[in-house]
């Protein structure tokens, strides 16, 4: 790690990718304004995305020794982002961003049973404040009597996929970073294309030639500097650290969507929205948590 005389940059980085992606909401809200769905972005954006990865060298020996874990890398980050993605476009923006930002929750778990590391009573105490602010934003009791919103249940599914991406990222850190992100990229890619080849969204072909250009050039800003930004910050940094930065995209997202959409919260809401957040700075200050013995 570099000394706190030399983590200003990677923190700025970091800080500006985080508020990038807390902010992503509003070219995805607009795209789809020009009819385009989250399949057929996802399509094109990450397709850009797996190409231009090859001027960083991804390392194709790499790909070969360590198929499975990157298989399932494309896999993960694939239901994580066109997930993400859809119910972005498709669902509240508060809401949806904190029920993603269970996060935390899941990599608990995922990291208790599937790389047995040990989980103290602080991060056990920080899955029940998140699962306590889930419960509240999704209704509270009502939960019992009527089932949540479709677009609330691919907010969850987008952060159980994205911490099983997270915890494949550390299961395999002999890869470089270039090859793990191909390989979601990829991975992205072509989830998306079996829904459009299964029927469930369309391809749509009557947009013209400008909505398009918008995917490109949210490919080739939002989505290449949000990538490599938090990646290369994160790589550099304590990973307490990093997570109380990245918290900055919940709060961008959370303060556009109350002044650019016209968003709120009822207050019960918010207590769940405190919570969730609280869940999150526990994890961010853990240490380093110890894998148990095979």
């Amino acid at each position: 790690m570099l000394h706190s005389s030399s983590q200003k940059l990677p923190v700025a980085v970091l800080l500006a990718a985080s508020i990038i992606w807390g902010l992503s909401w509003l070219p995805l809200k607009f795209i789809h304004q020009q009819g385009i769905d989250g399949g057929p972005l996802v399509l094109v954006s990450h397709s850009l995305m797996a190409l231009l990865m090859l001027i960083a060298k991804p390392s194709w020996s790499q790909l070969c020794a360590y198929r499975g874990w990157l298989l399932g890398i494309g896999i993960a980050g694939g239901v994580a982002i066109t997930s993400f993605t859809y119910a972005l476009m498709h669902g509240d923006v508060i809401r949806v961003m904190v029920l993603f930002y269970l996060v935390p929750v899941w990599g608990v778990l995922g990291g208790w049973i599937f790389l047995r590391e040990h989980t103290g009573a602080l991060r056990w105490l920080g899955v029940l404040l998140a699962l306590g602010g889930a419960y509240l934003i999704l209704g509270g009791s009502a939960i019992f009597t009527q089932s949540p919103s479709w677009i609330d249940m691919i907010a969850l599914l987008a952060g159980i996929a994205f911490a099983a991406n997270n915890l494949l990222f550390r299961g395999v850190d002999k890869v470089g970073l270039a090859t793990k992100l191909s390989a979601m990229f990829v991975g992205c890619a072509l989830l998306a294309l079996v829904l459009l080849v299964l029927g469930v969204q369309q391809f749509p072909t009557d947009v013209g030639y400008l909505p398009w250009g918008w995917v490109i050039l949210y490919s080739v800003t939002f989505l290449l500097a949000a990538n490599i930004g938090s990646q290369w910050s994160v790589s550099l940094l304590e990973a307490g650290k990093s997570s109380v930065i990245m918290i900055m995209e919940l709060v961008a997202a959370v303060v556009s969507a109350m002044f650019v959409a016209g968003e709120s919260l009822a207050p019960l809401e918010w207590v769940g929205c405190v919570l969730i957040v609280s869940a999150a700075l526990l994890e961010a200050y853990r240490p380093p948590a110890a894998l148990a013995p095979m």
